[in-house]
């Protein structure tokens, strides 16, 4: 399936995991409302425009209302195939990976403007997208949008928590290939994943190495010859 808004908007994805085994590792929804109330109460500027950054999936899959799009630079983390996913591009028994930001560096990505007046709602929204199972950390970052001049500004950006169990380190790259050859999940293939944030970062006018050597391992290792045994 495809997630959508109007998921979002039902909580629709609560609805169908609170029957599988993955419901014991969600959080409640007490905790998730705390916390995305607990970001608003730390607005960059409390009374202004808030701006999202996109780093995998958001970047060819928003869904968030926004008033402004622009591609930009986050300090401080990079990108990496960090998160095992048994739900969203993998099964509990067969985990693909999903991006994460980690500690050091820092990642090419998109910028999303979210006026003021929708805040609320699509934080909320957005903890319900990214937040269920805690494998996230919300953080208010540096950013620098392209192509525009003055001081960095203040983004919202889920970075791993590395003390959820998901959390899987730096993974060697055949590693991180095997499990994004392999999976298929909740929202459909973990190569699938991988293609689409490329291609989007691509018509952004980004390069990014590391998920172009993924990319270029994953499918050499999908059209080499079986060995006959």
């Amino acid at each position: 399936m495809s997630i959508t808004r109007e998921d979002l908007e039902q909580d629709r994805l609560r609805t169908i995991l609170d029957n599988t085994p993955i419901a014991s590792v969600l959080l409640s929804e007490a905790a998730l409302e705390a916390s995305w109330r607990a970001a608003l109460a730390s607005l960059p500027d409390p009374n202004g425009d808030v701006w999202l950054f996109g780093y995998g999936s958001l970047i060819w899959n928003p869904m968030v209302e926004h008033s402004e799009r622009v591609p930009a630079k986050l300090y401080g983390y990079h990108r990496g195939f960090y998160l095992y996913s048994r739900i969203n591009r993998g099964t509990w028994d067969n985990p693909g990976l999903v991006l994460g930001l980690d500690r050091g560096g820092s990642c090419q990505g998109v910028a999303f403007r979210i006026p003021a007046i929708s805040i609320e709602t699509e934080l909320k929204m957005l903890w319900r997208r990214e937040m269920l199972t805690g494998a996230y950390l919300p953080r208010w970052l540096p950013m620098q949008l392209k192509d525009k001049q003055g001081p960095r500004i203040k983004a919202l950006a889920f970075v791993m928590n590395r003390q959820h169990e998901s959390y899987s380190g730096r993974l060697p790259d055949l590693k991180v290939v095997s499990h994004l050859r392999d999976a298929c999940g909740l929202y459909g293939p973990a190569r699938e994943y991988l293609r689409n944030t490329l291609e989007g970062l691509l018509k952004e006018g980004f390069q990014d190495p590391y998920l172009a050597r993924l990319w270029a391992q994953l499918q050499s290792s999908e059209h080499r010859p079986e060995v006959k045994k």
